[in-house]
């Protein structure tokens, strides 16, 4: 008995498996290929910043020693705020495989019981095979009877084999996969370290350098001039993203416009082989058909197609009788499906949600604070204010105020780490000042997503947000847009 159970369970087993399989992790070969899908966008980015920066007159700026200090930390920061939600993802899928395990290992114990008990029975029932049976002599209807009922147990002792190595298969899948995730865990925990190491370090840097550029810096921020440059230049950063958003729709337009004739050129070329086909079938009959005819036999009907009768006096007594051919009537193309062949129809914007003009008096304030500059109001002797600056703490969380599509993260002279989200229709946002960006170019957000946090990068004396939204690249007020609710 133990040797037959013992044999049973051995068959369950899973084939060994003669070296261990080196591990495998995903998410780093997962970040490399999302790096890489940026690597296009931010290089035309660069680019963008290159020609800006081509055009200024005035390259001493203080402001520019922190450029470098001030990215560091706000990319330490973003990265610890995606590893943090990437821990939590991974934490709750552990917990999910521990769970799962708990649920197989009792169900392979179950199975392993209820074979158990089956070769038990076997065994006290004897363990007859057919043949022995047969050759009894013993009442046929018994021998039947008995014959059927080892039938049934064979066939569940072979279901219920099949399962239990199927189960312990998936006890082993488990196994692996939750490993993997706890040695996600541990490679994130140690970049959570490094980062954290880096940000300190970085903050630090930034500090010393502020308190070396504090002056110049007071100075520079109050000169009319660079005022005025600092507008030049957020406009000009616009306009260009506009022409990138534009003609990458243009690209996107042509894309799926070929596709479409593409599509459109195979289903004609569809139609036109399945008409080809049809007359080349009607051809072969007809041929059959005279050959009939010349034969003396009487030709193979078709209740399909009835021949034009033919006028006696007419027939050439050298020839064969003539046989009037119908052209086949092409085969009739289908209707195109509208998600194959037609175009879509054109809806602006799709992807962002509600119409972004739709939503004027409905949007909130980026960020809770106290409005300490309003738009058009004068800045000094400079040009006046083209938005809003909300003084609020450092690290406070920035939220977008409408769906849309982050087109750019970056340092920005004047305004420290910025980002601009496209919210479609020539409508953008701009959030400037920033502490630190925890979107990248190309994300799509929602509103009330936090996008970045609060601080005094660029140079500004005050921690808080600076605000613009734009239209076809003009700035206009934004408290007209926001609700007082």
């Amino acid at each position: 008995m133990a040797l037959l159970l013992a044999a049973a369970l051995a068959a369950a087993q899973p084939a060994a498996v003669s070296a261990a399989p080196a591990k495998i992790t995903e998410r780093s070969k997962q970040k490399q290929a999302a790096e890489a899908q940026r690597a296009d966008l931010r290089q035309k980015l660069d680019s963008l910043k290159r020609d800006i920066s081509q055009t200024e007159t005035e390259k001493d700026d203080a402001s520019d020693a922190l450029a470098d200090s001030e990215e560091a930390v706000s990319k330490a920061t973003r990265s610890l705020r995606d590893l943090s939600a990437e821990q939590q993802q991974t934490e709750a899928k552990v917990a999910r495989l521990a769970k799962q395990h708990d649920e197989l290992s009792k169900t392979v114990t179950r199975q392993q019981t209820q074979l158990a008990n089956l070769l038990r029975q076997q065994y006290v029932a004897g363990n007859e095979d057919r043949i022995k049976l047969l050759l009894s002599g013993d009442n046929p209807n018994r021998i039947n009877r008995d014959l059927q009922y080892m039938g049934y147990v064979s066939q569940a002792q072979a279901k219920l084999l099949e399962a239990l190595r199927a189960n312990l298969a998936a006890v082993e899948a488990n196994q692996t996969e939750a490993q993997n995730a706890k040695d996600d865990l541990d490679e994130i925990a140690q970049e959570q370290r490094d980062q954290k190491k880096l940000l300190e370090q970085e903050k630090a840097k930034r500090a010393t350098l502020l308190t070396q550029l504090s002056s110049k810096l007071n100075s520079q921020r109050k000169e009319a001039g660079n005022i005025q440059r600092d507008d030049q230049r957020l406009s000009g950063l616009v306009d260009k993203l506009a022409q990138l958003i534009e003609a990458q729709k243009q690209a996107e337009a042509a894309a799926r416009e070929k596709q479409r004739l593409q599509q459109l050129a195979q289903a004609k070329a569809k139609a036109e082989a399945l008409a080809q086909a049809q007359a080349a079938r009607e051809r072969q009959r007809l041929a059959e058909q005279q050959r009939a005819a010349q034969a003396g036999k009487p030709p193979a009907t078709d209740s399909t197609v009835k021949p034009k009768p033919v006028n006696p006096d007419a027939i050439d007594d050298d020839q064969p009788p003539a046989v009037a051919v119908t052209p086949p009537t092409p085969a009739p193309v289908p209707p195109l499906a509208h998600n194959e062949l037609t175009p879509e129809p054109e809806v602006k914007d799709v992807s962002y949600g509600k119409p972004f003009e739709s939503l004027r008096g409905q949007l909130r304030l980026p960020v809770r604070g106290d409005v300490m500059a309003r738009f058009g109001s004068k800045r000094g002797d400079g040009p006046s204010w083209k938005g809003l600056f909300i003084r609020t703490p450092e690290g406070t969380e920035v939220k977008a105020v409408a769906s849309g599509r982050v087109v750019f993260a970056d340092w920005l002279r004047g305004f420290g780490n910025l980002i601009i989200v496209d919210h479609g229709n020539q409508y953008m946002t701009i959030y400037g000042n920033n502490q630190a960006l925890l979107k990248r170019p190309g994300d799509a957000v929602k509103s009330g997503d936090v996008i970045a946090n609060a601080g005094n990068s660029g140079g500004n004396e005050q921690s808080g947000l600076y605000f613009e939204i734009r239209h076809q690249g003009r700035a206009f007020d934004p408290l007209g847009w926001v609700t007082t609710r």
